[in-house]
């Protein structure tokens, strides 16, 4: 194939059956004009990119409260992105627009090597996010028992792993021809047995089990929504009303979908209680307890009425999330598993560089999700914003 014609991208490609591609007769004029646009598009993306999940991560690591598990791995999303926007995406863009490698066989080979693994990374880290999240609301109170940093490590490193064993066995065959002359840069193999044990490890089947757990937690979140402010359809007695004061927790997920107990304000609880206990005492006032129990109750649907708000903000946000990475990596995967299958096949080289920026583009797109839909975030953030360090 012509070198000047391949603008293959280099993420689990098979390519080698593609013919060659007559280009358009255009003048050295236009076709510079065009490279230099280009270019510009894809730098200012890869820069945001890099500006957003950088604020991410410094937002998270400054902010006090939002040092949780749920946040933690929300944090190492922000650092896997940020590596695709800073090692894969720069090359990327020399190679879209050149149609040519020049930086030799080892820079190809950790290239293509970061581009596979932090890709794929990145779409386990959405799945790792959806398990912790579908835990926390369908068993909350027996999941913030085990809901710690040491357990979303274990996940992170999990996440890496599989990761890592996607990208590692093209290294093997492309070492046997380290010793030629490369003309360009992707992983151009045969073996279809690799094609679907990397695009269904990678994709195929981290989207299904997205889908199970989002769409688990959606049902649960509407049950929530639905559900009748009293317990089982009884009224709250004197002792509920009491421990829901005192701080229980009333909200399974925030608006980003991670969980968000509904505790009173400090001391709310504890002299709301006593004052409940004192009035219901052998010599305390009938009135003053019975006023007592109606603010209690009053507080109790309230916060319930919040909580509900929010968790349907949450199921909103979780199909935004969902809908984003669908889009974005869908027809890279559907595109290169076809390529591999289908060897009569053949589409406009041109379609590789737009399904990779697309598939590259999630990586923009996860941080503008967690920080605009979640209100938490949006706070620190506008603090960072103002060089205020949030406690």
């Amino acid at each position: 194939m012509d070198q000047e014609n391949s603008s293959v991208d280099p993420l689990f490609t098979n390519v080698t059956e593609i013919p060659e591609v007559t280009e358009a007769p255009w003048d050295k004029a236009t076709l510079l004009a065009l490279q230099i646009s280009v270019s510009a598009i894809l730098a200012v993306v890869t820069l945001a990119t890099v500006l957003s999940n950088a604020f991410v991560i410094a937002t998270i690591f400054l902010t006090r409260k939002l040092h949780t598990p749920a946040n933690f791995l929300i944090g190492s999303l922000a650092v896997t992105d940020l590596l695709v926007s800073i090692l894969v995406m720069p090359i990327s863009i020399v190679y879209t627009v050149s149609k040519t490698w020049s930086l030799g066989q080892i820079v190809c080979d950790i290239w293509l090597s970061s581009d596979i693994t932090f890709c794929t990374a990145s779409i386990l880290h959405l799945c790792v996010i959806a398990l912790d999240r579908y835990w926390a609301i369908t068993d909350a109170l027996e999941y913030s028992k085990r809901r710690t940093m040491r357990r979303a490590g274990l996940m992170i490193v999990v996440v890496w792993v599989i990761s890592i064993s996607i990208s590692m066995p093209p290294l093997f065959w492309r070492q046997a021809k380290a010793n030629e002359e490369v003309m360009e840069c992707m992983v151009n193999t045969d073996q279809i047995s690799y094609t679907l044990y990397s695009t269904f490890g990678a994709f195929y089947v981290p989207t299904v089990l997205l889908m199970i757990l989002y769409g688990r937690i959606y049902v649960a979140a509407r049950s929530r929504i639905f559900k009748a402010p009293t317990s089982s359809g009884k009224r709250f007695t004197t002792a509920q009303l009491i421990k829901t004061s005192a701080g229980s927790s009333l909200c399974s997920i925030n608006s980003s979908g991670s969980v968000q107990e509904g505790h009173t304000h400090p001391g709310e609880g504890s002299a709301i209680g006593a004052a409940a206990v004192n009035g219901g005492g052998g010599g305390g006032s009938p009135l003053f307890s019975n006023s007592v129990k109606v603010k209690l109750a009053d507080n109790v649907l309230e916060r319930k009425r919040l909580c509900a708000a929010r968790e349907k903000k949450a199921t909103k946000t979780l199909g935004i999330i969902l809908g984003a990475f669908i889009v974005c990596w869908l027809p890279f995967f559907v595109f290169t598993l076809v390529l591999a299958i289908c060897k009569a096949c053949w589409f406009h080289p041109v379609l590789f560089d737009v399904f990779t920026w697309l598939g590259y583009l999630n990586s923009l797109i996860n941080p503008i999700i967690y920080t605009i839909f979640n209100d938490e975030f949006k706070l620190a953030f506008h603090k960072l914003i103002k060089l205020k360090r949030c406690y």
